[in-house]
């Protein structure tokens, strides 16, 4: 493996870690697309941070920059706040203007340098171990390679040193209004951080693959942990997977790094998505069938407490009036007897055991009442095999 294979993954991986840890907080606070809207909005900030200095290279350009993207989340706050339009109408209104005059702009005075719409919005890794920082005539390292590790390193400062506000803040803002944290202060810097990093791993990755990475990670964590350090942790760590493998998938194709990092943050996601234990399609997809298989055992239950004559409690009963299929009786009937909630003789009559009636006398209080939420907490007191 070369320098400079080495370097492109070493770049890709600090602007994954870079990206997670304001991501995570943008997709708990149901910000996600804010990402998108701010890596696009940015791009007058950094050509009038060119115009007034004329270098590309100006640390000037990244605060603009920054500083556009707090006014594009400021305008998106200020449109939906009147109440006409939801937050995503917001976003389609701001950044696609923000944008529109910075593409003019680059048209009418910037067509003769590098700074272009398609170096904004693609980027290319394979060209960042070029751009060389050169310190008293001594190559350190590519550009890019600093300049994100700056700003990962400040990210990773501030994110220890405000942990706690963040946190309060982002799951409940009137808590931390009440203990004295400024709520609006901590989503600001939020939005400034979130900028900053956009800025800095433009010129390497590009805005495009700048949301993926702020989003996609988070999201996948998001599946799997209700733990904020544990999502932190994760999203970063499916940030580095998708980095690396993305570039040797990009190397096997001979196709753009960008574009197959994404394509790797997909897969993860669609995995996660797909087979995460609690929050996964395939669970949720049992999940249900368990609560339909529970809701149909409570409601024949119910009916026996309510009957008494035989052939109300006959097992064909259970297809010929209240017209189940057989495969779903038969279900009901096996949970009922594995929770010894019934019991059936000789004549194919169902009973309710004392356990049996135990649970339908309290699920009838608290259906009466309005408690059906208590219901859950029955089950798992009653029920030894769910459905």
């Amino acid at each position: 493996m070369s320098s400079a294979q080495l370097e492109i993954q070493l770049i890709a991986s600090l602007v994954a870690l870079a990206c997670a840890i304001p991501g995570t907080f943008l997709v708990l606070r149901k910000m996600a697309m804010i990402s998108d809207a701010i890596s696009h909005s940015i791009l007058p900030g950094l050509v009038v941070g060119f115009f007034i200095t004329q270098d590309l290279n100006s640390p000037l350009l990244i605060l603009l920059a920054a500083l556009t993207g707090v006014i594009t989340v400021v305008l998106v706050e200020q449109i939906q706040k009147t109440g006409l339009v939801k937050e995503d109408t917001a976003i389609g209104l701001v950044f696609p203007a923000l944008f529109s005059i910075g593409v003019i702009m680059i048209a009418k005075n910037a067509n003769d340098i590098h700074l272009d719409v398609d170096a904004v919005l693609l980027g290319e890794l394979a060209f960042a171990p070029f751009d060389r920082l050169t310190i008293s005539g001594v190559d350190v390292g590519p550009k890019s390679l600093w300049v994100i590790g700056t700003i990962l390193t400040i990210t990773i400062g501030l994110l220890i040193a405000f942990f706690k506000e963040l946190k309060i803040s982002t799951f409940d803002a009137g808590l931390a209004a009440s203990l004295g944290f400024s709520p609006v202060a901590i989503h600001y810097g939020l939005m400034t951080v979130a900028s900053v990093t956009t800025v800095g791993a433009f010129d390497a990755v590009g805005a495009i693959l700048v949301v993926a990475l702020m989003i996609a990670p988070a999201a996948a964590a998001y599946l799997l942990t209700t733990d904020l350090k544990k999502m932190l942790a994760l999203a970063m760590f499916f940030g580095v997977l998708s980095a690396i493998s993305g570039y040797w998938f990009a190397h096997w194709l001979d196709a753009s790094i960008a574009g197959s990092i994404t394509t790797m943050l997909g897969l993860i996601f669609l995995i996660i998505y797909l087979f995460a234990p609690s929050k996964g399609l395939i669970a949720v997809m049992y999940r249900e069938k368990q609560q339909k298989v529970e809701v149909s055992l409570i409601t024949f239950l119910l009916h026996l407490k309510n009957h008494t004559e035989a052939s109300e409690r006959h097992v064909n009963h259970l297809t010929e009036h209240i017209n189940w299929q057989k495969i779903r009786a038969k279900t009901v009937l096996d949970l009922a007897l594995k929770n010894n909630m019934i019991t059936v003789d000789n004549k194919q009559l169902v009973s309710l055991t004392d356990k049996g009636e135990d649970f339908t006398s309290l699920a009838i209080d608290y259906i009466i009442t309005n408690e059906d939420a208590q219901i859950e907490d029955m089950k798992d007191d009653f029920f030894l095999f769910r459905g």
